[in-house]
């Protein structure tokens, strides 16, 4: 095998392809022996490694993408993996391919065909994967807003995108479920919105409820962010952690808390369980608190037997 060859079989984590080796100049009887010799390893018919021991998830991917061959990109939760949207490497391996094409199943892959498959292709990307934004939108088809805002919110937090260009993205898939869900996540997102939590509020709390819109993640201090702050001096921190957390995430919180108190404002901290079971209650408390503080608007109740309603009835709206 000349340098070539071996610099091609070490940029694809070991793998070559047999076609790749036969069109380099080696002879079927050389690659033949190497095999038979234990010196490569088959991986997927025709597809070898010639670093035997090789064993890691990206190994596997681009062995993957050698087997399936010309078009061929990862796709799905394997985009996501690389992109850096997804924390645990995901099995079986997701690729696809142009839809002409036709590939032979292989053990720990799965292969899908789709038209659009060369125009969504990143062609700067190795391993060979969907474009961050149609990556993104693959992983939140039918699926709730909890997982549509963590995974847009994570791409946009890594500079991989913006909302512009997943709206563009969107605007290419008209078969895409759940788009106007999409649409008003990807402006949730674009406005600071950075976590499922504090999407809920935004959606059942803010939202649903009529009441103010705050700002997200406005700056204080040297590095701060606040999750929602308000013109009447009124910030909620919203919380989305399901347990406790640790001593030093509750003194860092309780320093903000104080701070805030300090400089003149009021902090309402939120946390996941107020959200998820009980978002009325807690939209009710937010609108007590902002009418004392100075609010002169109305909120409204989400149904029928919404708390909110019965109590902005009973209130005199006007000049305080």
């Amino acid at each position: 095998m000349d340098a070539l060859l071996r610099a091609r079989a070490a940029g694809q984590s070991g793998l070559i392809s047999r076609a790749q080796a036969l069109s380099g100049g080696m002879s079927r009887k050389a690659v033949e022996c190497r095999l038979s010799s234990g010196r490569w390893t088959t991986v997927h018919p025709g597809v070898y490694q010639t670093m035997p021991g090789r064993q890691d998830w990206e190994t596997s991917a681009v062995a993957a993408l050698l087997h399936a061959g010309r078009g061929s990109a990862l796709c799905d939760t394997s985009a996501g993996y690389l992109w850096g949207l997804i924390r645990s490497a995901p099995h079986p391996i997701r690729v696809v391919v142009p839809a002409a094409r036709r590939v032979r199943d292989v053990e720990g892959v799965v292969i899908s065909r789709s038209r659009h498959a060369p125009d969504r292709v990143d062609p700067r990307a190795w391993p060979h994967r969907t474009t961050v934004e149609h990556t993104v939108l693959d992983l939140v088809d039918r699926r709730g807003p909890d997982r549509t805002i963590a995974v847009a919110a994570k791409a946009i937090g890594l500079q991989l995108t913006d909302a512009g260009q997943l709206r563009a993205a969107l605007a290419e898939r008209p078969r895409q479920g759940n788009r106007s869900l999409l649409l008003s996540i990807f402006a949730e997102v674009a406005d600071g919105c950075e976590s499922p939590a504090e999407g809920r509020y935004i959606r059942d709390v803010e939202r649903a409820h009529a009441l103010p819109r705050g700002v997200s993640q406005s700056p204080f201090g040297k590095a701060g962010r606040r999750d929602r702050e308000y013109v009447w001096r009124v910030i909620a921190e919203i919380d989305g952690r399901l347990g406790h957390g640790g001593w030093l995430d509750v003194q860092r919180d309780g320093r903000r808390d104080r701070a805030a108190t300090v400089a003149g404002r009021t902090t309402l901290r939120c946390y996941w369980t107020d959200l998820v079971p009980t978002a009325c209650d807690l939209a009710l408390e937010v609108a007590q608190v902002l009418r004392a503080k100075g609010w002169e608007g109305r909120p409204r109740g989400c149904h029928s037997a919404c708390p909110v309603g019965a109590a902005a009835a009973s209130w005199n709206i006007g000049p305080r």
